[in-house]
């Protein structure tokens, strides 16, 4: 019974051990993340504001 178990919890455990790593270019992640923060929260770039027109003297 104890053999059998160890058979059947090897597989398991050799799976358990596997790791996968996945490597995202900087720039490119950050360009991203800046992209979903601006669609998410609606950012509007600001409006060049507009000159006032000179005054005049009477």
């Amino acid at each position: 019974m104890t053999r059998s178990l160890l058979l059947l919890s090897a597989p398991l455990l050799l799976a358990a051990c596997v790791t996968i790593n996945i490597y995202f270019p900087a720039a490119e992640a950050e360009k991203a993340a800046d992209r979903i923060i601006d669609e998410v929260l609606q950012v509007k770039k600001p409006a060049t504001p507009a000159t006032p027109a000179p005054a005049t003297q009477p």
